[in-house]
């Protein structure tokens, strides 16, 4: 059986980008960012599934930095991303085999930080008084901020980051879900022609103190410019399984079956695929947590616990692989939660290969997509 795997842990970065100095937390260029290595230092890492598959290999040949060395019974290497973004539409397309063909468009680190027309959009599609937020801000930390005026006056609360993308976030009660989905739906294609990359729903409940993002976040994402190893399996007849964000990321574009969930319950998704999914087929899978509850909220310690979990979820997803699979574990950037500020880091990310053998050396990241293209036969 001849089935391919590619799972994205996202922001698992091993730090190295030779570029990083030419990206920036506010005014702190990347160089150095190493969201492995740091965690490794400063926490300790239990993860002997992932080192078996080389974690440890690919982080001493991304950025010089030791680890554990244990016998690898995998193929291992680092890939490093020409496309100018350090963000998800940038990572997943280029590791699909099409660099970003364009400077992404941003909204400037101030207060106000949208154009008026943008604002403007928003209030006329909500039907609001105004807007909330407006700033660069982590999106745990403006619900906990925002949320009491939200539910009071009943405005959206908007917020941006260094990356290319406006998020929304509103009550999934009091301002209603569908509502929010419209909102941000309408709002899309306005953003997508300025060249921003995505428009994010973001749904929470609770009260004051005690608001908490549901798992319902929806992402808007432009359609990538050109042809995708999504695109390239599906036009050749094969089914193309999306686990978690990954519709959203590629505009439903190549795309069989979604699943979407907390990480927890995509492993369970892939467990089932790893005995469902036929000849041929292309499972495609992005693990979010790492970025979203650990990583932006520079949790160093909730990364490695992270780590640990989906450790060992690995062991039981490697045996359930069956002759002739192929199972890729890589990420998408870095988003290392000792550094300053809270968005992503410019770094080169692992390469582990099940089904393969040997060190892979430092590649572009469209070679990721091409080794899975090559061992389905497209």
């Amino acid at each position: 059986m001849r089935r391919a795997f590619l799972i994205v842990l996202d922001s698992v970065g091993v730090g190295g980008a030779p570029d990083a100095g030419s990206f920036f937390n506010g005014t702190v260029p990347d160089t150095g960012a190493n969201t492995v290595g740091h965690v490794l230092r400063d926490v300790g890492l239990a993860v002997p599934e992932l080192a078996r598959m080389g974690l440890f290999e690919a982080l001493r040949l991304a950025s010089g930095v030791e680890g554990p060395r244990v016998e690898v019974d995998a193929a291992w290497g680092a890939a490093e991303e020409v496309s100018r973004g350090k963000d998800t539409p940038s990572g997943h397309w280029e590791l699909t085999g099409l660099p970003v063909p364009w400077e992404w468009t941003t909204f400037p680190d101030r207060r106000p930080c949208l154009p008026p027309e943008v604002a403007a959009e928003v209030i006329r599609l909500s039907g609001a008084g105004g807007i909330l937020g407006d700033r660069h801000a982590s999106g745990t930390a403006i619900i906990e901020e925002e949320g009491e005026a939200h539910l009071r006056t009943g405005w959206p609360i908007c917020y941006t980051s260094v990356d290319s993308v406006l998020q929304v976030a509103a009550h999934e009660e009091a301002f209603g879900l569908g509502r929010l989905m419209a909102l941000c739906e309408g709002l899309a294609p306005m953003l997508h022609a300025m060249r921003v990359g995505r428009v994010i729903a973001r749904p929470f409940t609770g009260g004051p103190g005690a608001f908490r993002r549901t798992e319902r976040r929806r992402d808007f994402a432009i359609p990538p410019p050109g042809e995708t190893l999504l695109d390239r399996a599906h036009g050749a007849g094969r089914r193309v399984h999306a686990v978690g964000k990954i519709g959203d990321i590629f505009a439903h574009r190549g795309v069989s079956t979604e699943v979407k969930g907390r990480d927890e319950a995509l492993m369970g998704h892939l467990y089932r695929l790893a005995g469902e999914a036929g000849e041929g087929d292309l499972v495609v899978a992005n693990l979010v947590e790492f970025d979203s509850e650990w990583g932006h909220r520079r949790d160093a310690r909730g990364y490695a616990r992270h780590l640990e979990w989906f450790d060992g979820e690995l062991g039981r997803l490697r045996a359930a692989m069956g002759e002739g699979d192929l199972l890729v574990v890589t990420a998408d950037h870095g988003n290392d939660p000792t550094w300053v500020g809270t968005d992503h880091t410019r770094e080169r990310v692992p390469v582990l290969v099940h089904g393969m053998r040997g060190g892979l050396g430092v590649m572009p990241f469209t070679e990721v997509g091409a080794m899975v293209g090559r061992h389905l036969g497209l």
